[in-house]
């Protein structure tokens, strides 16, 4: 057999098994940037104050915190395949849990929900993600990253409208108005058979990819090897600064993503349901943007410095933003059409697009000169995911407990100082090789 034969043999059969991957990453985006819609509704069936709410994320990406590291281990016990499987399974938990949660209205119960769904994300990120670089050439693995990206961010356009159209279609009329006792229970029961629906499907994915020819891919280093490295790791600013970057980007990230919902609704808007939407098609634009422009007419480390003053000049007008203001909307209105959003919005909308390339740039910068130190290093840099926890929840701190409009617009100030630190690393950060 030919080389040539053999390389396209080879690219066939890897054909289906990244296919099956392109599809988990859908339904990770999907079920990820589901919170954007989730997070203002249950605000308003349960009557959460604003910090309460910024639980229902804090709870979500809390998981990644704990549960990385077994994760790992789990990994190398079961293999990535049943990796994979494990992790839908648990999400399939996740999602039949919101059932009883929704049927008793219990707080608690849905943050229990969240936690194990974060959870079973975690586990599957964990086997889904080396799947990506390790299934095929090595030359070609940044582009399938790029793709995967995509489509993960793409499910965050869908996953909103799909909520609001299953969810919240008949009860777009409650927004601003006292809830009666039969209206929240009705609200609350419409998230029945929504959820139940996903556990059946992710259920079957679970066991379709159990069964599925995925190719099992060779085990990491043992653990104990990696803990050794970690002192040695850290002892690069390049990749100890990368880590607090990406911790802050994400939550940057999750803040524009997932509580534009939240200040819509404070803001009266009737579709505040389908607002994560808008923030993730920024981003996808921001995606496609940036696999144009880099590193062919712009450096990776520019695109960062680009991102990060743009997301402070967004963050400003967002803080100091008028909410009765519809000007940006009506100069966009050959793509928006009739609809009418305030301003202040449509700006944290716009935060995607600044925050699009801030991952995919960082990621490297951080790991640049670390040789045998890659692989932990790259662990360290996932971590950072938790950001994901905590900028929503200061956000929320930051806004107070009266959940009025101007007072949530106000809590955005906390994307400053994340902003400032990740244009201090592309300035300055991701070049420095040495504390001294």
């Amino acid at each position: 057999m030919s080389l040539t034969q053999e390389k396209q043999e080879k690219k066939q059969s890897n054909a289906l098994p990244m296919v099956i991957i392109a599809g988990l990453f859908f339904i990770l985006g999907f079920v990820t940037w589901m919170n954007g819609s989730l997070m203002p509704y249950l605000q308003q069936v349960l009557s959460l104050t604003p910090f309460q709410a910024s639980l229902i994320l804090f709870s979500f990406y809390i998981a990644v915190t704990f549960t990385a590291l077994p994760s790992a281990a789990i990994i190398r016990k079961v293999g990535y395949k049943n990796g994979m499987a494990l992790g839908l399974a648990t999400m399939t938990l996740a999602a039949l849990l919101f059932i009883p949660a929704a049927k008793t209205q219990m707080f608690p119960l849905f943050l229990l929900a969240q936690l194990i769904m974060g959870a079973g994300q975690t586990l599957l990120q964990t086997a889904v993600n080396p799947y990506v670089v390790r299934i095929g050439p090595e030359e070609s693995a940044a582009a399938r990253i790029s793709i995967m990206g995509i489509l993960n961010k793409g499910a965050g356009v869908v996953a909103p409208i799909v909520f609001t159209a299953l969810i919240l279609s008949g009860f777009t009329d409650t927004v601003g108005t006292e809830l009666t006792q039969v209206q929240i229970d009705d609200m609350a029961n419409s998230l029945i058979t929504p959820y139940l629906g996903l556990a059946i499907f992710i259920g079957v994915l679970a066991f379709a990819i159990n069964k599925a020819p995925l190719p099992e891919l060779a085990s990491e280093a043992e653990e104990g090897e990696n803990k050794g490295q970690l002192k040695e790791v850290l002892s690069h600013p390049n990749l100890a600064l990368g880590v607090v970057a990406l911790f802050l980007y994400v939550a940057v990230e999750v803040i524009a993503g997932d509580t534009i919902g939240a200040f819509a609704l404070a803001l009266g808007v009737e579709s505040y349901s389908v607002m994560t939407s808008y923030t993730m098609a920024c981003m996808v634009f921001g995606y496609i943007l940036g696999i144009a422009l880099i590193p062919r007419f712009i450096s990776q480390q520019r695109a960062l410095t680009v991102s990060a003053v743009l997301g402070l000049v967004l963050s400003f007008g967002v803080i100091f933003g008028d909410n009765n203001s519809f000007a940006i909307a009506n100069a966009l209105s050959f793509i928006l059409g009739d609809v009418q959003l305030p301003d202040t919005l449509i700006l944290i909308a716009f935060l995607g697009l600044a925050n699009a390339i801030v991952w995919p740039a960082i990621f490297p910068l951080a790991l640049s000169g670390m040789g045998k130190l890659t692989s932990v290093g790259s662990a360290l840099l996932v971590m950072g995911i938790s950001g994901g926890a905590f900028g929503p929840l200061f956000w929320s701190l930051a806004s107070g407990s009266s959940g009025q409009a101007v007072d949530l617009q106000s809590g955005y100030v906390v994307m400053l100082p994340c902003y400032l630190f990740i244009l201090f690393y592309a300035v300055k950060g991701c070049k420095m090789k040495s504390w001294k």
